[in-house]
């Protein structure tokens, strides 16, 4: 019983991991400048949407995962498969860049030196850094950093919730609750700039990876569960930080956070900031690690680890210098959206219930929205 419960957790530490890596830190300046005072009611639809994208996910490890490894498997099946490992390799390219990118603007609030240029170089410096290493040492030495970086940033995440938490009881206490002010945009507007928010909830997939650690049963449980934690906390988080949003003003900037922090307790923002640094390093690393070994894999190692390295860390630093963080979130929302609506079409290939049929074709329709005309805010 032990060693099962010990299995669990460490299946669950993966997942967690990657969605609070997404986007806990730019999902509540993207909301406030979107739907305001019905930031609750988007978080729930958003990640309402993700669970089901996750129901497939688990519906291809319980039943396309043995289907794959028969003979007689339809070769439709097979190429979905494959295309979607590849698909899944440019959205880890793009995530590496978003995820050092967040970590860039919050870095240089302290020095007052948040501007476009010192993020690009900044993240250009860490991408160096990590496939350097990669190449060297291999990162598998330093992947272990994911479990730590959980723990700390679910403490912060914590902090966060407890101290928002205890402002907004002191001003409704006070009779000065604020909430923030209508926003006029129009439906497709919204829907569009939300459908770019989906990385902020991505991460449930990386259970589908795990299969030489963890037996299936506990991947679609481990999967599962860390969904429904993070919903709970997305919520909370949102809630509780929609009281504080009057003080955000237009534009928004990606590192809004640290403002709302700072209006709770002075020494949250470091917080904030060093649960970032850490949070988007080790993610920015989970996703090199996995890019690599994916795009080894399915050159079938035509494509060296070594120069797997250089090819996600050269297109990583592009897309740096290329597009602004919130277009990076859009953009890397569209890039997991079609792995998921590959996973979908994988599913749909093992499927032999209508109702099943249904369902995953409802979540393909609203993967393709995404993928299609996802845009950023601003």
């Amino acid at each position: 019983m032990e060693a099962q419960r010990k299995s669990f957790f460490g299946a669950l530490a993966t997942p967690l991991a990657s969605i609070f890596g997404s986007g806990f830190l730019v999902i509540i300046p993207i909301l406030a400048a979107t739907t305001g005072i019905w930031s609750v009611v988007a978080m729930l639809l958003i990640t309402a949407i993700a669970f089901c994208i996750g129901g497939v996910i688990r519906f291809n490890i319980r039943y396309a995962e043995p289907a794959l490894k028969k003979p007689e498997i339809h070769k439709l099946t097979v190429t979905f498969e494959r295309i979607a490992d590849i698909a899944l390799v440019f959205a880890y390219i793009i995530s590496i860049s978003l995820y050092l990118r967040i970590l860039a603007s919050f870095l240089l609030v302290p020095f007052d030196a948040d501007i476009e240029f010192n993020e690009q170089v900044i993240t250009t410096t860490i991408i160096a850094f990590i496939i350097l290493f990669g190449i060297l040492k291999g990162l598998k030495s330093i992947e272990n950093l994911e479990v730590w970086s959980l723990g700390l940033t679910m403490i912060i995440i914590f902090l966060i919730l407890l101290s928002f938490g205890i402002y907004d009881i002191d001003m409704l206490a006070n009779h000065s609750l604020q909430w923030p002010e209508a926003i006029d945009l129009a439906p497709w507007n919204i829907a569009t700039i939300l459908a770019g928010t989906l990385i902020v909830v991505q991460g449930f997939e990386t259970s589908r990876y795990l299969g030489e650690e963890y037996n299936s049963n506990t991947r679609i449980r481990s999967s599962r569960a860390s969904q429904l934690i993070s919903m709970i906390v997305y919520l909370l988080f949102v809630a509780l930080a929609t009281p504080l949003m009057h003080y955000l003003h237009s534009p928004v900037k990606s590192n809004d956070l640290i403002i709302l922090s700072g209006k709770v307790i002075f020494f949250l923002p470091m917080m904030v900031i060093f649960a970032a640094i850490l949070s988007q390093f080790s993610a920015a690393v989970a996703d090199t690690i996995a890019g690599v070994g994916n795009l080894f894999e399915e050159s079938k190692s035509k494509i060296s680890i070594n120069i797997a390295y250089l090819i996600i860390g050269v297109s990583a630093v592009a897309l740096t210098w290329s597009i602004s963080t919130f277009q990076l979130v859009a953009f890397a929302s569209r890039g997991f959206a079609l792995y998921y609506l590959l996973q979908c079409f994988v599913a749909l290939s093992v499927c032999h219930k209508v109702s099943q049929k249904i369902m995953i074709s409802l979540v393909a329709s609203i993967l393709l929205f995404v993928t299609l005309f996802a845009v950023p805010i601003g």
